[in-house]
């Protein structure tokens, strides 16, 4: 089957884009990725997705987030479309802050799995779906969201998540259901309670539940 499964590492493909061609590891470098696919340009919740991407530049970018949208339209209806864009979303650049991949001929849309095969343009071929891509600074796929391409994303759950990921990258613990940052985190089961004690100086509350299993456990990151 097409597409890609976490953990895989993302292919370096090359492309057209609004700032000229990449190659996909490049483009990134060192930091992490994220990668979100549009149906079409010049289209009405394509249109309010990118505006707020635009809007939440700077919150990626403090993540160490790189931003990388594609559409299988030209450069050239990429670069149209970006001034409808910009003019909606009230960010105070008058440039789109990130590229936007050309894939006219939908080429890497069957390669990564974007296409949905329940809406069609006028001559009848797949639309891409709205992927969400996110991409660590090893290359592996680190999350991956699908939709179709009815219903817009919301950006302030991607940010959340990152943000998960980028915790859970580095310490020991997992996030519970609707975890903010801030909250309490989960202590992962792998880690015996000695470890755990070692780990988290700012100490470590289990959850008592009826099975005795001591497996909720919680502490402040």
């Amino acid at each position: 089957m097409p597409g890609i499964l976490l953990g895989d590492e993302f292919p370096n493909f090359e492309a057209d884009t609004t700032v000229g061609r990449i190659k996909f590891h490049d483009f990134l470098g060192g930091s992490w990725g994220i990668l979100f696919s549009h149906p079409r340009d010049f289209t009405p919740v394509c249109t309010t997705e990118l505006a707020c991407a635009a809007k939440l530049t700077n919150e990626f970018k403090k993540r160490g987030v790189k931003m990388i949208a594609l559409s299988i339209d030209s450069v050239e209806d990429h670069k149209a479309w970006s001034k409808d864009v910009m003019s909606v979303s009230s960010a105070t650049e008058s440039d789109l802050p990130f590229p936007i991949i050309a894939d006219d001929k939908r080429e890497l849309s069957v390669k990564l799995g974007m296409l949905d095969p329940d809406e069609r343009d006028k001559d009848g071929l797949p639309l891409t779906a709205r992927c969400v891509f996110v991409i660590g600074p090893d290359k592996k796929l680190k999350l991956s969201i699908l939709y179709p391409a009815t219903t817009g994303r919301n950006f302030d759950e991607l940010l959340r998540v990152i943000d998960s990921l980028q915790l859970t990258a580095q310490k020991k613990v997992a996030t519970p259901v609707d975890w903010k940052p801030g909250d309490k985190v989960m202590v992962i089961p792998s880690l015996s309670e000695a470890e755990a004690a070692n780990l988290f100086p700012n100490g470590v509350t289990t959850k008592e539940v009826p099975s005795g299993k001591k497996y909720l456990r919680y502490t402040q990151p």
